[in-house]
């Protein structure tokens, strides 16, 4: 044979293979295209007549951000997130050596205090005695001196007192209790770590109940006159729409706000004003969380002129 027909043989051959090469791609594409494009399970709405509006639960009474009075480095942390804490537990303590050695210091000044004290009253009492034995071995004068120095010398011993008072009660503060009863939601302070006094970016720690929690429902403004209380809504779990809560209503509050809470699609308007509405569900096991989006749907008369059956 040739050197040109085998030439010729060997590019027919990578040809023929190069196009069987190309049909298994495009099969095996083909397959990995109709795998992943399965259509996502969608809501099945339990009214005819509804509108739509996503919420954000929240507790009922807020969450409580719990902050020191008393600033200085953390000692010791006594809860972890998702405990759940009594009124008045401890939740994390501030360094108080220096209060301590304070406290020390007013204790001694308490005690110099009434000792001075001691000197002035004794006097005022020899001269009382004195005075009621013969008016005339004392002046008024020296008898109104020993009660001045007398009245010096307690008001000392009551600064003194109050001052050691004041120091007791902030050692009492460098313990942070709990102010409710509820679930620990966040820790946001270590210890060796300073804490400061006031209002922060942070809370160092949050609490909530979320045993019943609420659902925060913003209704577009154009479908808000539909809306009604007390009737029927039902709320979905983002990602799983098998998952579905019944909700209770709350209350409506009565005043229309720009929306500020967003889904993040292309599509959305941020100019919107919302009607928020409020409902309420028992959490029990479900997998939910305080700050999640859930999708509301909540049942209203069907639209004048128009047949029941959907959002209008």
């Amino acid at each position: 044979m040739a050197p040109f027909e085998k030439r010729i043989y060997l590019l027919s051959g990578l040809a023929l293979a190069g196009a069987i090469i190309a049909v298994a791609v495009v099969f095996r594409s083909g397959d990995s295209a109709v795998a992943t494009t399965s259509a996502a399970p969608v809501e099945q709405v339990p009214f005819a007549d509804y509108v739509v509006g996503t919420g954000i639960t929240e507790t009922g009474l807020g969450n409580v951000s719990v902050g020191t009075a008393v600033p200085g480095v953390v000692s010791a942390i006594a809860v972890r997130p998702g405990e759940e804490v009594e009124a008045g537990a401890p939740l994390f303590r501030i360094d108080d050596r220096d209060l301590q050695a304070r406290l020390g210091v007013a204790k001694a000044d308490v005690r110099l205090a009434r000792a001075a004290l001691a000197k002035p009253v004794h006097r005022l009492d020899y001269l009382t005695h004195l005075q009621r034995l013969d008016k005339a071995a004392l002046s008024v004068e020296a008898l109104t001196n020993a009660k001045d120095d007398m009245e010096a010398a307690a008001s000392a011993v009551e600064t003194a007192a109050a001052t050691e008072q004041q120091i007791e009660v902030d050692i009492a503060r460098a313990e942070v209790h709990a102010p409710i009863a509820g679930r620990i939601l966040q820790v946001n302070v270590r210890v060796g770590e300073f804490a400061p006094a006031g209002e922060v970016a942070k809370p160092l720690v949050l609490i909530g109940d979320d045993q019943r929690m609420y659902l925060r429902v913003d209704i577009d403004e154009n479908d808000a006159w539909r809306v009604r209380p007390h009737t029927q809504a039902r709320a979905f779990v983002r990602g799983n729409p098998r998952l579905s809560i019944p909700l209770r209503f709350e209350y409506i509050e009565p005043y229309v706000t720009p929306k500020t809470s967003l889904t993040g699609l292309s599509t959305e308007r941020t100019d919107v004003r919302v009607l928020q509405v409020i409902y309420s569900f028992e959490r029990g096991t479900l997998p939910v969380y305080l700050g999640q989006q859930m999708d509301a749907f909540i049942e209203v008369p069907a639209a004048p002129g128009k047949p029941a059956g959907g959002k209008r």
